[in-house]
């Protein structure tokens, strides 16, 4: 079964999945990694450089992180691409439910994005307005993007629904994702127009 998201397709026909969510791991800082343990933080990147080589390997050195260290949230972030690269689109989507819970827990808010959204005025929390908040966006829209990737339109179109209303200054930068939603939904049922 084809997916049109697998290389990106409606937008500019190949880009690569990294380009997607930022620089290449093995190369850069890890995001929201100001505060990572150091022996941590090399465990994360000796796990990122085997990931192909040494798929069972990387997959046991990123949840022993987590294990080791819950409240690290580049763990989740390397364990949702772990596994997005992989098409294990069902793992990528619970390391992004653990990352929401997370991030949730360490900015004090509910980690439940339908019951943020449902909050009065006066209690509505600015979560791009801290680490753990505009961590909890990114796993938001990483979702969403999962769950195009399975085909599941609608179930994207709600988070993103919702990721609009968490951030209506767009700081995690779905608008990109809003965009393959939309070349997605101008091409009717992909899978029966090829």
């Amino acid at each position: 079964m084809h997916n049109p998201l697998d290389r990106h397709e409606g937008l500019d026909g190949a880009l690569p999945r990294d380009d997607l969510w930022g620089a290449d791991l093995e190369s850069e800082p890890l995001l929201f990694g100001s505060r990572v343990d150091p022996e941590l933080d090399r465990r994360l990147r000796k796990a990122v450089a085997a990931r192909r080589r040494y798929r069972f390997e990387t997959e046991r050195l990123l949840w022993q992180a987590q294990a080791e260290d819950p409240s690290c949230l580049p763990v989740y972030f390397a364990l949702y691409k772990f596994y997005s690269h992989g098409k294990r689109l069902n793992d990528a989507a619970r390391a992004l439910r653990l990352a929401l819970t997370e991030a949730a827990r360490q900015g004090g808010f509910h980690c439940d994005w339908e019951k943020l959204n449902r909050l009065p005025e006066h209690k509505v929390v600015d979560l791009g307005g801290c680490e753990a908040g505009l961590f909890y966006l990114i796993s938001l829209k990483a979702l969403a993007f999962v769950r195009l990737r399975q085909n599941r339109q609608e179930e994207a179109r709600a988070l993103l629904r919702h990721l609009t209303r968490l951030d209506p200054n767009d700081r995690c930068g779905a608008a990109t994702l809003h965009a393959m939603a939309d070349s997605l939904d101008n091409k009717g049922d992909y899978e029966h127009s090829h």
